[in-house]
């Protein structure tokens, strides 16, 4: 019984001594952490535009697992959120990056509706957040702590005006909004502009008509442009809603060429339009056919290792987002949110797989458009459109 009772001490004297070193590991263990967080819509609308750049994003993170500050090495974990596709939902999940996970830079959102519902969560909070694909202007007006690291709508709408006016020849336009969209809203106003700036003539533009986010039927909008007979159709928007419209536009015998934005961009936009998006015509952000820098050689081999595929221009805009975000950190020597920010303002140079980024002084980033086509069922590269 004694030998018993003295088993028992010596055990319980063991667990003494070594559960603090438990305790104090884990300490230790979180204190070495970095979290990033990030915001994409995973369920919902826009849910394929989001899972494609959490796909560089995760990329970027598996090839970049640490980072250095201060001469202490942190692991570099991701935190990765569903806003839905919905604004309320993007705010709630900047909102839970921010109070549970405490994250010390955030990184989303695809839509730049969502994008500005969660920036101001994050500027009232001061993190940083860096946008990925997200390109109307108002995303980082009057938002200190939102940065990005793609061309923002102004310029994508100047890019597409020029290719209607001199490659296609066109003199009138109908405009197709998703009117709910604060992307497509915004970057059909920017292709307004220019394109009436360039014909001469101020009625240039025919007719612009509206949809919402979700509409399947789009034979009202399609009656209205085959009666305004136009040279062109400029219709930004989601994937899904567009590359229906195109299906029943041709399939009503309207073969006008229609021409869109960085949106359409994904393997469901040819999926649910099929041969009837063949020839659809988009700006977008980056091309495997022209890798300018050594970070982009990385990017399309490491990519085309694991997934066996040509990687979507958000994909990159995703990887380089990560990359950027690191590269503050680094250059900041701290892991301080307010410290990670400045630094993000302060990038310039950086070369990264979607070419060289310099942010100005509203946060945006200045690079250049790729024109592609949709061709044989794939998106084929054009040509290149400097700023």
């Amino acid at each position: 019984m004694k030998q018993t009772v003295k088993i028992l001490c010596l055990a319980l004297l063991v667990c003494a001594l070594v559960l603090p070193a438990f305790a104090g590991g884990g300490k230790e263990a979180a204190g070495d952490v970095i979290k990033i967080g990030v915001f994409e819509p995973m369920t919902g609308a826009n849910a394929a535009g989001g899972a494609m750049e959490v796909e560089g994003i995760r990329m970027a993170n598996e090839l970049n697992p640490t980072v250095t500050v201060g001469g202490k090495t942190y692991k570099v974990e991701l935190v990765v959120v569903d806003n839905k596709s919905e604004k309320v939902d993007a705010a709630n999940a900047v909102q839970r990056l921010i109070d549970r996970d405490k994250v010390q830079v955030i990184l989303g959102s695809w839509g730049s509706s969502l994008s500005m519902a969660g920036g101001e969560v994050a500027r009232d909070a001061k993190i940083p957040v860096i946008g990925l694909s997200c390109t109307n202007p108002l995303v980082t007006a009057g938002n200190d702590y939102y940065f990005r690291v793609c061309f923002i709508d102004p310029f994508q709408g100047t890019v597409m005006a020029n290719y209607a006016f001199n490659d296609l020849k066109a003199k009138t336009a109908v405009i197709v909004r998703e009117i709910s969209n604060d992307y497509s809203v915004g970057l059909a106003k920017f292709f307004v502009d220019n394109f009436t700036k360039l014909t001469g003539n101020p009625n240039a533009i025919l007719s612009t008509v509206n949809y919402n986010t979700g509409d399947q039927d789009f034979s009202a909008q399609l009656t209205t442009i085959r009666s305004s007979r136009p040279d062109v159709i400029f219709a930004p928007g989601n994937y899904t809603e567009s590359a229906l419209m195109m299906k029943q536009a041709r399939e009503l015998g309207i073969n006008t060429p229609i021409i869109g934005g960085d949106t359409w961009e994904t393997p469901e936009f040819i999926d649910v339009g099929r041969e009837r998006v063949e020839g659809a015509v988009f700006s977008t952000f980056f091309a495997s056919e022209h890798a300018a820098t050594p970070a982009a050689e990385t990017f399309l081999s490491e990519y085309r290792k694991r997934y066996n595929k040509e990687p979507a221009a958000v994909t990159a805009l995703g990887y380089d987002g990560y990359l950027v975000a690191l590269d503050a950190i680094k250059r900041a020597g701290s892991i301080e949110p307010q410290k990670i920010r400045d630094a993000i303002a302060k990038t310039s140079g950086f070369v990264g797989a979607t070419g060289i980024t310099t942010l100005d002084e509203n946060g945006d980033a200045t690079k250049s458009a790729f024109i592609k086509a949709v061709e044989g069922g794939k998106f084929v590269f054009k040509t290149i459109v400097n700023p």
